[in-house]
């Protein structure tokens, strides 16, 4: 018999004995719907099956936003997933914020913006806080060349540089507070006698193809109020403790590359939803 929510046993009912059981609801899971705004090549090296499934198994749907449609007729997004750029963009990125204030953009396209200029990007690494870190890491000194590509070694040597070859190279992958550093063959050193046998351009094999390992560091992973992203990062040839960063690139830059990149990346959403709704006032 069942009173106020509560069951009692029938034999114990008879005797005049009642004993309570709690009952415990279980609550439905509340569906996390990402809408995803990619390119063709981006969705294909991104939202592979395996991601896909595992997500559908935390309770995440990714869905294709339909840009012959306006924003804010679809929806609504708890995520918005994107890798678009241009002015008008923006302005429909802006527009559904302001629309829904509890829908969380990855990233925002003015912080996106900032990287495409190589001066202004590397400028972030002064912001990173890397002083706890064992070692030197450093900004490369640049220059532009707008001539044939065949004088790039004599205006690199003209301006007492150097092509940073023999190093090896870290791929550095930022998902949220999540850090995954993996550890990639660089450019080889070439000696004159090899380039000597060798008319016009020397090709080099693919330098980031594979990964040798894969650690997690402590660093403080806050780049222009990016959420994802990935760092190019090179040690100095002959030395154990001397870094250059070399690149920075926003959101999905070869993600299906990182190590487990599929568990790293639900759980990110997952925990940036539930941390969204925590700081809801309350009703």
């Amino acid at each position: 018999m069942r009173i106020n929510g509560e069951i009692i046993p029938q034999e114990e009912e008879e005797k005049g004995e009642v004993k309570t059981v709690p009952l415990s609801i279980q609550q439905p899971r509340k569906l996390v719907v990402v809408g995803y705004a990619l390119t063709s090549k981006k969705k294909k090296s991104f939202l592979q099956p395996k991601l896909e499934v595992l997500a559908g198994n935390k309770g995440i749907l990714f869905v294709a936003i339909d840009l012959n449609r306006p924003l804010s007729d679809q929806g609504p997004f708890d995520v918005i997933l994107h890798k678009l750029s241009g002015k008008g963009w923006c302005e429909v990125i802006e527009d559904y914020q302001q629309k829904h204030l509890e829908a969380i953009v990855l990233d925002p396209p003015d912080a996106i913006q900032h990287l495409h200029n190589r001066q202004s990007m590397l400028q972030d690494v002064a912001d990173l806080d890397l002083s706890d870190c064992q070692g030197k890491v450093c900004v490369p000194r640049q220059m532009v060349v707008n001539k044939d590509p065949s004088s790039i070694p004599r205006e690199v040597t003209k301006a007492g540089l150097k092509l940073p070859l023999g190093g090896v190279l870290f791929k550095i992958y930022v998902v949220g507070e999540a850090i995954k550093v993996v550890r990639r063959f660089s450019l080889p050193n070439i000696s004159k006698c090899e380039l000597a046998k060798v008319a016009g351009v020397f090709r080099f094999p693919r330098v980031s193809s594979a990964a040798s390992s894969a650690d997690d560091v402590d660093l403080d992973p806050s780049v222009g109020g990016l959420r994802l992203f990935n760092i190019d990062m090179i040690r100095e040839h002959g030395t154990k403790d001397v870094f250059y960063v070399i690149d920075i690139n926003s959101f999905l830059a070869s993600y299906g590359k990182m190590p487990d990149y599929e568990h790293t990346f639900t759980d990110f959403l997952l925990g940036l939803v539930q941390s969204k709704y925590k700081k809801r006032p309350a009703k």
